[in-house]
């Protein structure tokens, strides 16, 4: 009889370590030289060359999550989105990427895309249909974040694919916010998938890394460009994030579901005047994340109702962390005008939709009952300011 596959938890735990051929281990050994042999050896190793043991054990892990036959490890999310988008691109050729995508990803383009001669089209809406007509003879690249970051838009992924496909073009994705526990965007044909894996992958804000997976063609053609630009992840933090990912399935389950209700309770708060969540029956994208997700993910975004000082509501916060990053066990929220969108002008954002007082609310593993006593209070010390500064 054969064996099923796998269950996520199991892979996560089981796939792409290393075993202890010596002293038999539970946990993968630590290479850490950064010298390795080169006669009578079958690989010449080298740490920018993406092929050390632990490199290429982690690689595996990612790939096999994410349903590709192959992976990489970077230093960062954005060595991964810049490396992965530059293999693929060349000057004279267009990218189309969607405006409601990470700040970062948005700077990269605007500020250094035209000095190497490449051309970009940002698309105000995420349909299909708003990536066809964008595109021209030129075009190379199909770019997605879904949901994306901060007010989680969503993209249908098997038609923007298909759409790749008829037009001969590489589908990239950021799949950060959904991590491959809740959307494997390979199962519906996109070609690359990117990580910040300093987010769901690490888990726990101590570690900072990117991850690129794809199939063993695409991943040969981003090496060869990586190689040169030099973005690999010390051993070191590879191992840690090889240990952090083997709970990243159960964290991600108890974060999703946090966020769930966080979710609904903040939409039926009287002090709470938006709540952005695909989870939610009335967000825009709901269908499709039905269709395409397993989990809705551990983010939303919210807005406070009209008068209500943001400043003063984070001030008030007990147990949840103003915090610049996202996805660790803690929850935490941001401010995107001030830390991910930061560095857009005050116009780009309001193209993006993203408001001065918009809050991105990561959810953590903390019991649902005193996050939400967290939120209630803070808003009530917020509401009580705004009378206060009223009758004054």
């Amino acid at each position: 009889m054969k064996d099923s596959k796998p269950g996520v938890n199991t892979r996560c735990t089981h796939m792409g370590g290393l075993e202890d051929t010596l002293y038999k281990g539970a946990v993968s050994p630590l290479f850490m030289s950064t010298s390795y042999a080169y006669e009578e050896v079958e690989v010449k190793r080298y740490p920018r060359y993406f092929n050390t043991p632990n490199q290429e054990a982690l690689a595996q892990k990612v790939a096999n999550l994410e349903h590709t036959e192959a992976g990489l490890i970077f230093g960062s999310g954005m060595a991964a989105v810049s490396t992965a988008l530059l293999a693929f691109l060349r000057s004279g050729d267009h990218l189309v990427l969607p405006r409601q995508s990470y700040g970062g990803t948005q700077n990269l383009v605007q500020e250094e895309f035209d000095k190497f001669g490449i051309a970009y089209t940002f698309i105000d809406q995420t349909r299909p249909e708003d990536f066809e007509a964008a595109i021209r003879p030129n075009t190379r690249v199909l770019y997605l974040e879904t949901p994306s970051n901060p007010l989680l838009y969503l993209t249908d992924l098997q038609a923007v694919a298909d759409l790749a496909r008829r037009k001969g073009l590489v589908t990239l994705i950021d799949n950060t916010f959904a991590s491959p526990i809740n959307q494997n965007p390979a199962d519906f044909g996109i070609d690359v998938m990117i990580h910040s894996a300093t987010k769901y992958m690490g888990g726990h804000s101590d570690i900072c890394a990117g991850a690129v997976a794809a199939s063993a063609e695409h991943i040969d053609r981003i090496f060869q460009l990586a190689k040169n630009l030099g973005g690999s992840l010390s051993d070191y933090t590879v191992w840690l994030l090889e240990r952090s990912m083997k709970t990243m399935g159960l964290r991600v389950k108890a974060q999703s579901e946090n966020a769930l209700q966080l979710s609904r309770y903040l939409r039926d708060h009287a002090l709470v005047s938006r709540v952005y969540y695909p989870g939610l029956e009335d967000h825009p994208g709901h269908a499709i994340a039905r269709e395409q997700m397993r989990g809705y993910g551990g983010m939303l975004s919210f807005e406070l109702g009209e008068g209500l000082d943001t400043e003063a509501f984070t001030r008030a916060l007990r147990w949840i962390k103003p915090s610049m990053s996202l996805a660790g066990v803690e929850s935490t929220l941001t401010l995107p005008a001030q830390t991910s969108h930061g560095l857009l002008t005050p116009e780009q954002r309001k193209t993006s939709g993203i408001s001065d007082g918009l809050i991105r609310f990561s959810c953590g593993i903390e019991d649902i009952g005193d996050l939400k006593a967290d939120l209630n209070q803070a808003l009530q010390l917020a509401s009580q300011a705004v009378a206060v500064a009223r009758d004054k």
